[in-house]
């Protein structure tokens, strides 16, 4: 785990910092279990059931963004969300990406410079509102900015393992924001589910882009794009996309966004 790049970031009674050590990543896998597997009905194994943790391998490589509420004392139930972040040079150590289980990486892989993969985030029921989620992509920003990131994807989900059900949400995506073929992630072949699965005359992009899950909608606001393929992940109840996004082509506002929050952010 990496020292403190920034200091605490505040925002009211909200504060978002790297986590530092073994008691603050034990909150936040305690924090994702209840999210995941108590509130959207993850399928937990009998190792997960009986801790009442969502930990796995990649926890110990990753640095983790944690949002607190000072306003719940200093333990870990103040933890409030979270986002997992692997640089390239982590993942080696594990010989993989954690989304190389879902999809070929390889242009990813192969592009230059430093790329980050985000995953696991999640946040408290009643602290999903703006004021948590622009915490984390402030922690984000600082973060994307100290370590010169190039390139960011990981794999984004829509509720439920049922494609046809998402199907205006995926055909939406795979025809306004498929990547482009040199940093197009594509599922892999056992698991690749066609996203093309409604007649694009018929879609209605106002209504299908309102009904995405926020943090695709996130994505997108900063110049994001799909890969070709969605998964289906019984585990966590989930049909999952791949997402990546250019640091050098989000949008000038986000941009002026980020580069402020890193300056403010630096010791």
């Amino acid at each position: 785990m990496s020292e403190p790049i920034f200091p605490e970031i505040r925002a009211g009674n909200l504060g978002l910092r790297l986590a530092i050590d073994a008691a603050d990543t034990d909150a936040i896998q305690a924090l994702r279990y209840r999210v995941f597997y108590t509130e959207m009905g993850a399928r937990a194994d009998r190792a997960t059931a009986e801790s009442h943790r969502d930990k796995d391998a990649y926890d110990s490589i990753a640095d983790h963004l944690m949002v607190v509420d000072h306003a719940l004392g200093e333990g870990p139930d103040s933890v409030i969300g979270t986002y997992r972040l692997i640089q390239r040079d982590a993942a080696a150590r594990l010989g993989q990406f954690y989304s190389a289980d879902e999809y070929d990486l390889g242009p990813i892989e192969s592009f230059p410079g430093n790329i980050l993969e985000l995953g696991r985030s999640c946040v408290a029921t009643e602290y999903r509102g703006r004021a948590t989620m622009q915490l984390l992509w402030s922690g984000i920003a600082a973060y994307v900015f100290h370590h010169k990131i190039a390139l960011m994807f990981g794999c984004a989900s829509l509720p439920g393992i049922d494609p046809d059900a998402l199907g205006p949400e995926l055909t939406y995506l795979y025809y306004n924001h498929l990547a482009p073929a040199d940093i197009r992630p594509r599922a892999l072949p056992h698991r690749y589910i066609e996203m093309r699965r409604v007649d694009r005359d018929e879609l209605d992009a106002r209504r299908v882009l309102a009904q995405l899950p926020p943090l695709i909608k996130g994505y997108l606001r900063l110049g994001g794009f799909v890969g070709d393929g969605a998964v289906v992940d019984p585990q966590f109840n989930t049909t999952d996309v791949a997402v990546v996004v250019k640091t050098d082509m989000v949008t000038e506002r986000y941009y002026r966004h980020y580069e402020r929050q890193a300056r403010d952010a630096a010791p």
